[in-house]
This record gives C-alpha cells, structure tokens and sequence, in this order.
C-alpha cells in the first residue's frame, strides 16, 4: 500500500516541523530524564555520606567514652559509672541501628553485628563481675579488638561511599558524553531535514514565481506545470488557466488588428489610386491650388497607409509569423531612400535633416531596417518643431554597427522612458501633423531591433536637446569588409 505524503502545504509544513522538532524533543526529554535521576542519585549520595560521616563520628567516639567509662568503675568501683555504662551502651546501638542500612549496602553487617555484640558482653561482664578484678582486666582489654572492628567497620562505609561517588561520576561523565553525540547527530541531521523540506516547499513556489514572471513578460506560449502540495498545483492549475486566457486575448487582439488593417487598405488604396489620377491629369487638368489639395491629400494617404503597415506589421511580430531575410546591403543608400519619403514633411516644416552615416555595407533584414528608419524619422517629424534639426547618424564597430537617431524637440519626459515601447503607449507630448499616431512605431522599432538580436536604448545627453535613440544591430566579423569602399 503507497504512502500518501502531505497533501496541502499548511501539511507539508507541519509534517517538516515535526519531524525536525521529535529528534530534539527526544533529546531533551532524555537529558532531562538523566538529569533528573543524576540529580537524585547525587542528593542520596550526599545524604548517605553526611549520615555515615556523623554516625561514625558518634560511633567512635560511644567506643571511646564507653572504654573511658569502664576504666573508671575499675579504677572506683562505683555504681553510678555501671549506669553510664548502660547508657552509653544504648546510644552505641541506636547509632549501630542508623548505620544498618548502608552497611547492608556495604556488606558489613557482619561488623556492625559483632561490633554490637562485643560492646554488649563488655559491659555485661563488667556489671557482672564487680568484685573479679581478673574478669574486669579481662572486658577491658576487650576494647582494643572493639576499636579496630569500628576502625574497619568505618573505613569500609567510607570506601562504599568513595566508590559510590566514582560511579556517579562515572553516570555523569557517560551522559555528557551521549549528549554530545546526539548534539553532534542532531545538528547536521536537522540542517539536512530543513534543507530538504526548504527544498520541497521551495521548488514550487520557485515555479510559480517564474510563471508570474512569464506572464509578466507575456510569455504565453509555454504551459504552467506546478508540482508540490495540491493547494500549490492548484495555484499552478489557476496560472495555467490565466495563461490561457491571456493567450486567447492576445489572439484575439492581433485578428482584429489583422481584420482592421485589411479592411481599411481596402479603402485607402482607392482613395490612394483616386489622388494619384488627379495629379497625373487623367481627369482633366488641376489647377494650382487644386493640385496643392489634392498633394496634401496623396501625403496624408501615404502616411496613413505607413500607419496600417505598422499596425499589420505589429500584429506579424506578435504572433511570430515573419522571419527575418538577412542580406548584405549599404545602409547609407537606405537611409536616404527613407529620408527622400518624408522630403516634403520636412520641407514643409523647415526641418533641417544631417546626415553622418559611414558608407558601409551591413548584414541585416533591408525591409525590417527599411521600417525601423522610416518608424523614427517618422516620430522625429512629429515632435520636432519648425525650424528644427534631426541627426541621422551610423558608424561600425568591430562586432556591429551603430544607428542614432537625435531631434531637437522637447524630448521624452523621465516619467515616460520605461514606457515609450509599449505598444499603443502615447506620451503626453503635443505631436505635429495631420493624422495622429497609433502609438505602436516605437513597439515595432523594437521588435524589429529585437529580432536581430539587437538593442535600442533611449539616451540621455547635453548633445541633442531632443529625443535621442542609440541602435546596436551585432554583425559577423566578415560582413563589414573593404568593399564599401569600392561601392562609393
């Protein structure tokens, strides 16, 4: 029958708790238990010990006072030291019956029974023989063989106890020495035991946070898979169910992009083919200010027709469906066929455009480039008042090259820069021209720049007063070759 492990992460946790905390439990109650039986071993020890100690203090000194006593009634002969005999003689054998149980312990016994017998028939014999001089010298001599049984009897107690306290030490000395190799178990046990219930709370929690982080980013093509307790697959399930959502959302807003900017090119280019007929004369002849109108018309038909592109071709990069077509190419050519699309736009405006780009041939997709030139020339236009400058500037390095863009319009406000990719992002910046944007340029630019592995950046410099965008398209070292200059 298969365990089931901990269902639920409130589970998980308390299981981990548990089983980190029962070794530790169990080491204390141990240490304690041991603690508390050394503990009551050492206070009998110590009591055993002090009892001993008096009783054979006493014990010694009843066999000196009795011996003291009886040479007195030898010496005098009267009856008032045969009734300290008898009292003496009585205190001797409480003190013998004290000193009864430790010398079971002991296994003197023997002693204490003969040391209690001997001082009995001492005294006896002295009551007895009261006119027998012989037999009193006789008793009394006796006190010599009593005071070496109290001497032995007293040596071995105080033995018992010495050994009685080595081997509490002995105990106490063991338990330190198990208590120190349950710590030493315990500790590396319960790093390896947090360690892996870390591990197993950790690893999911670990996949939701880079799913978040997915989705965050838009990542939408790559499916959630929790694994852990059920309340976290839930979690991931719930993630799943949002991806797909979101999925769905994104498709959805890309056809209606697709199906708008088919249906509208429909339109335009009849509008587009009308215009061009009446500037070519082909329904009679304009005049001036006709021709004038209907130029405006033509520019403005372009220009909304570049922001359809943009919008189909936001709507290509969002769902991954274009490729890039990587040729060699002089990108000085390119820039000025996008430059003479937006010649009257700048006439019109008396924008001033430089031109510092090197003549060189790079390695990259000539129609995505085409439509990040014609994207921030566009956007330049916008914003850069009459009168005004835009820099267009390229120069190679050993592994790229490098495109800037510079106007001297207001520039982006600080606020704005983390958000000036975004699509359909509009800043607060009053925009020139007839027809406003779609805020998508700039989120294609970045596509574009993107899908050749490449950066684009907004700088911040005294230079330009404007907006200033910096480009980095990386090229295989044999892309940028001797060449360009034979295509001067």
């Amino acid at each position: 029958m298969k365990l089931r492990g901990p269902q639920s992460l409130n589970q998980l946790i308390l299981v981990g708790f548990g089983l980190v905390a029962l070794p530790l439990l169990v080491a204390v109650v141990w240490a304690l238990v041991n603690l508390d039986r050394l503990a009551e071993q050492s206070e009998q020890l110590v009591t055993s010990g002090i009892t001993a100690a008096e009783n054979n203090r006493q014990l010694v000194e009843q066999v000196a006072s009795l011996e003291r006593v009886s040479r007195q009634y030898q010496i005098l002969g009267n009856r008032e030291s045969l009734a300290i005999l008898q009292q003496d003689l009585t205190s001797m054998e409480a003190t013998l019956e004290e000193m009864t149980p430790l010398a079971e312990q002991a296994d003197a016994m023997e002693l204490v029974t003969s040391v209690g017998v001997n001082s009995k028939r001492i005294v006896n014999t002295l009551m007895q023989a009261e006119n027998d001089a012989d037999r009193a010298e006789v008793a009394i001599a006796d006190f010599i063989y009593l005071r070496q049984r109290v001497t032995r009897l007293t040596t071995i107690l105080s033995s018992f106890i010495e050994n009685e306290l080595s081997v509490l030490q002995a105990s106490t000395r063991r338990a330190q020495k198990i208590s120190a190799w349950q710590t030493a178990a315990l500790i590396p046990g319960t790093i390896i035991l947090v360690l892996f219930f870390t591990l197993l709370v950790a690893r999911p929690i670990r996949q939701i946070d880079r799913a978040i982080a997915q989705l965050g980013q838009s990542g939408f093509s790559r499916p959630i898979d929790v694994k852990g307790p059920t309340d976290l697959e839930r979690l991931g399930r719930q993630l799943e169910w949002l991806r797909i959502r979101l999925l769905e959302l994104a498709q959805e807003k890309n056809r209606f992009l697709r199906h708008m900017s088919h249906e509208l090119k429909t339109p335009l280019a009849n509008i587009r083919e009308g215009t061009e007929l009446l500037l070519d004369g082909t329904v009679g002849e304009l005049k001036k200010p006709q021709a004038e109108v209907t130029d405006i018309l033509r520019q403005n038909g372009l220009k909304l027709q570049q922001l359809i592109e943009n919008l189909l071709s936001f709507s290509a990069w969002q769902t991954k469906n274009e490729v890039l077509t990587l040729t060699d190419f002089p990108l000085r050519a390119l820039v000025i066929s996008v430059a003479k699309t937006h010649r009257l736009a700048l006439k019109s405006a008396d924008i001033q455009l430089k031109l510092d780009v090197e003549d060189m041939n790079v390695n990259a997709d000539r129609e995505k480039m085409r439509t990040v030139l014609d994207n921030l020339l566009s956007n330049a236009i916008k914003f850069t008042p009459q009168n005004g400058t835009i820099t267009i500037a390229a120069r190679s390095t050993p592994n790229s090259f490098v495109l800037e863009f510079a106007d001297t319009g207001p520039g982006i406000p600080e606020h704005e820069s983390p958000r000036i990719f975004e699509a359909f992002f509009q800043g607060g910046q009053r925009q020139g021209g007839h027809i406003a944007g779609t805020g998508i340029g700039l989120s294609v630019v970045l596509e574009c720049i993107q899908a050749h592995d490449g950066s684009v950046e907004l700088v911040h410099s005294d230079e330009y007063p404007g907006a200033h965008f910096r480009i980095h398209i990386p090229q295989k070292p044999v892309t940028v070759r001797p060449r360009i200059a034979a295509s001067a």
